[in-house]
């Protein structure tokens, strides 16, 4: 990955619109600490070139990461990382007939050689802080906002609880 600030965008990619629910809580987080990002949707199954395209360009459009939201047989990460050196990061979304374990399942069991990073079932918060934090390796405003974030986060807890 350059280690300039043209690569400092984080797309946000999910197969339907069905996933925005649950990806947008990664925009929430990635808006906080004033991280580009563009959010798109591209599915694995139904727009199979619109993501070839997307992964075989996402670097030179300036992503230095890709968060990807997928239910189901969830291959929208995966295949995404065939595709890119970028990090990819997979956030399984709950489905209705397994509660999102065939998308976690699916994730965290990519074939050796492709790999992508998988957070928890509807984690997309949490892939917006990991993906800040990939981008502040080499954009010192934003790990300066993402430790500024953390701070809060600790003043925030009480040392005892409320009587």
């Amino acid at each position: 990955m350059k280690s300039n600030k043209l690569n400092n965008k984080v797309a946000i990619i999910m197969g339907s619109q069905s996933d925005y629910p649950i990806m947008k809580d990664c925009e929430k987080i990635l808006k906080l600490l004033k991280v580009k990002h563009q959010t798109l949707i591209v599915s694995a199954h139904r727009t199979p070139k619109r993501m070839f395209r997307f992964a075989e360009t996402a670097e030179k459009n300036g992503f230095g990461v890709i968060v990807s939201g997928a239910g189901g047989a969830a291959h929208l990460p995966g295949m995404v990382a065939s595709l890119t050196t970028l990090p990819v990061l997979g956030v399984p979304i709950e489905t209705k007939k397994l509660k999102g374990l065939d998308s976690l399942l699916s994730m965290v069991q990519m074939p050796k050689a492709v790999p992508i990073g998988c957070l928890a079932i509807d984690g997309a918060f949490n892939a917006g802080l990991l993906a800040a934090s990939i981008i502040g390796n080499f954009d010192s405003k934003i790990k300066s906002n993402l430790e500024k974030w953390r701070r809060l986060q600790t003043q925030s807890i009480k040392k005892k609880p409320k009587r």
